[in-house]
């Protein structure tokens, strides 16, 4: 069990490494293409942070463990609410602007809601996950269209009174590597494309072999070892972002992995491998995920103007701490 235990680490290293170098390739090759920025901030560069969820889920659903992959995206989405933002919280109260209570938190609460639609029967169809591709696509176009209708008309006069969604733009533009010679912006792409379903091959082999040695089930080592392992790009890019005195775009950048995690990560699960899924995925873990999503809402409620105070990231943090005894006790 040791040696597992140091493979599985050994693998989450190497995925959130590879992943790292994987978006800073494609997204230095797509700028060297002449992509519009915007485009690339809002697809490649807002995957980054979810590509670790993609491989390990797509690698379990491949090896024919989808109640792994399925465990992984729903228990990603719990603990980037109670624990991600549990911390970051705690760090630094967190501001929830009007764009995310009107948009961005409503839009995450529809996907939940369509999520368990097709989950509470127990059984992720191929039709399944079509249809979470086709609202992912959806839902994509539309914000492109309305960031770029609303980029296009800002005014230089008027850039001191930018929107939220200005300020997404920019942030997003602003992390596209710039610059970088064609060369080796294909050096790591390649380095991440060959290192992230190696890494997740084994991540997954050795997370498998804990839980039988473990007695538990591949759903709970789904919610719990791997998908706080593959939420560590999120802890990171949130506690940077709170040294930088950032910290209100922790928020936005959870919202959208959430969001990607249902509508990406379990199509994927549902494309590569329809089938049954064990039921406690609906009956106990789904209703935790619908529930920590709309405390975000309500908890930033509260108080004004809107944040999440450090008292909410304590109860973020003690509802993660909960959720993890309930399922392994």
């Amino acid at each position: 069990m040791w040696i597992d235990i140091i493979v599985l680490i050994t693998s989450f290293a190497c995925l959130v490494y590879s992943a790292d170098r994987f978006v800073f390739g494609a997204a230095a090759l797509a700028r060297n293409l002449g992509i519009s920025p915007m485009i690339i901030g809002l697809t490649i560069v807002a995957m980054g942070s979810s590509a670790p969820e993609i491989m390990v889920s797509a690698t379990a659903s491949l090896n024919g463990q989808l109640n792994t992959a399925i465990g992984n995206a729903i228990g990603s989405n719990i603990t980037n609410i109670t624990l991600v933002l549990g911390v970051t919280a705690l760090m630094h109260p967190i501001l929830v602007g009007k764009s995310s209570l009107r948009r961005e938190i409503p839009a995450m609460l529809f996907a939940t809601a369509i999520t368990g639609y097709l989950l509470s029967d127990n059984d992720l169809s191929f039709f399944d996950g079509c249809t979470l591709f086709g609202l992912f696509f959806l839902m994509m176009g539309y914000l492109i269209w309305r960031l770029q209708k609303q980029h296009n008309q800002l005014q230089p006069s008027n850039a001191a009174n930018k929107s939220e969604e200005d300020q997404l733009i920019e942030q997003y533009e602003a992390d596209i590597p710039d610059q970088v010679p064609m060369t080796r912006a294909i050096f790591w792409l390649i380095v991440g494309l060959v290192i992230l379903p190696i890494s997740s091959d084994f991540l997954v082999d050795s997370a498998s072999n804990i839980a039988r040695h473990l007695g538990i089930s591949e759903l709970v080592i789904g919610l719990t070892i791997i998908a706080v392992g593959t939420s560590l790009p999120e802890l990171a890019a949130c506690v940077i972002s709170v040294i930088k005195k950032e910290n209100d775009i922790a928020l936005g950048n959870i919202i959208g992995s959430n969001i990607f995690n249902l509508l990406v990560v379990l199509a994927i699960c549902g494309v590569l491998a329809p089938g049954k899924v064990d039921p406690a995925a609906f009956a106990r873990d789904y209703w935790w995920m619908l529930a920590t999503s709309a405390s975000i809402g309500l908890l930033s409620l509260l108080v004004k103007p809107h944040r999440l105070t450090r008292w909410a990231g304590g109860l973020l943090l003690i509802t993660f701490i909960s959720y993890q005894l309930v399922l392994f006790l």
